[in-house]
């Protein structure tokens, strides 16, 4: 079978296609032959081994979202048959209750080898029934974004109606963030760098939009959207470039779901405005089975689609990655098998 992997040594360079022998099925697995796969950000630094020593040893395939079709099955599998539509899950340790070392150790693309490849075995507790409205593009695109989103919102933060929710950007993660938000009858306020950008998620719901370029202090501007009292969760992907004016814009008791650091890894920020206003700043890392399905019957009863925003080819991996870096791209960027 074709596979896109990270060979030889650690760099972009070596991310390349090769062959691997098809992987057959054992006990308690499914074979799944991949149709589609989704890029994230933590797949630019994968080839240069950005999770350190805990990644596994080259070669290594790439990515983490992907649909796929079951072939076959070993003995003992119970919850698929063959011709289901199936997601690969994100972390293949993690299936339900919170998060420990434990969970956390087994990631697609990372810790095992992902999704670009024309064949996976995996557990069957490691897929999940694809929602049947979506095409293999929308249904690939869920596993690390949608969860995260899902994970941020729902599971963790428990957000309500009337609620007001501050998104940032317009990624896969963001853009999940304001229809799972939607969806709850939250309020939206939506940052970006882009006037277009901005109009797009207007039409998608989101109640205000604010261009950070133009308003740099838009921590103030959020609260004042907010009524004064602030912002009751935000989606933060930033990090060290964001947080501050986060941490202006949340009210007392409020959220900050730390997904990204696309603005800087490091911390140098104050600390007391944290403490002295209960302010909860929680690190998000995808989420687990359960997470998923609950998100894909709710994505179905709401109808919510996935905002694709380009698919290419298998062989275009790097032209995807490429793409991914410039953050040029409204939504998900896809990969057909």
């Amino acid at each position: 079978m074709r596979v896109f992997q990270v060979e030889g040594d650690w760099s972009m360079d070596n991310v390349r296609i090769n062959t691997r022998p098809d992987p057959q099925a054992g006990d308690g697995q499914v074979r799944i032959r991949m149709k589609a796969s989704a890029v994230n950000y933590r797949d630019l630094l994968v080839p240069i081994r950005g999770y350190g020593s805990r990644m596994k040893a080259l070669p290594l395939i790439m990515l983490s979202d992907g649909l796929g079709i079951v072939e076959s099955v070993g003995a003992g599998v119970t919850h698929f048959e063959i011709g289901d539509r199936v997601c690969p899950l994100f972390f293949q340790s993690w299936t339900n209750g919170p998060p420990n070392k434990k969970r956390l150790s087994l990631s697609l693309g990372s810790e095992l080898d992902g999704t670009m490849a024309e064949y996976m075995v995996l557990p069957e507790h490691g897929v999940a029934h694809a929602p049947a409205e979506l095409d293999d593009m929308e249904a690939g695109s869920l596993g690390t974004a949608a969860v995260t989103a899902w994970r941020a919102l729902v599971t963790e933060g428990a957000i309500a109606p009337g609620d007001k929710i501050l998104v940032q950007g317009t990624g896969g993660v963001s853009l999940f963030a304001l229809q799972f938000a939607k969806m709850l009858d939250a309020v939206v306020i939506v940052t970006s760098s882009s006037d277009d950008k901005l109009a797009r998620v207007r039409r998608m719901g989101a109640d205000e939009t604010i261009n950070y370029r133009k308003v740099p202090e838009w921590g103030k501007r959020a609260r004042e959207i907010a009524g004064g009292e602030g912002i009751d969760h935000i989606i933060e992907v930033g990090g060290q470039g964001t947080l501050p004016q986060s941490l202006r814009a949340v009210r007392a008791g409020g959220t900050i779901s730390l997904i990204g650091v696309l603005a800087g890894g490091n911390m140098d920020l104050p600390l007391g405005p944290i403490v002295t206003r209960h302010v909860r700043l929680q690190g998000i890392t995808v989420g687990n089975r359960d997470d998923f399905t609950q998100m894909a019957s709710a994505m179905t009863q709401h109808k919510i689609t996935p905002v694709i925003d380009s698919v290419f080819e298998f062989e275009g991996l790097r032209i995807a990655l490429d793409y991914l870096s410039s953050g040029k791209h409204f939504g998900k960027i896809c990969i057909k098998h």
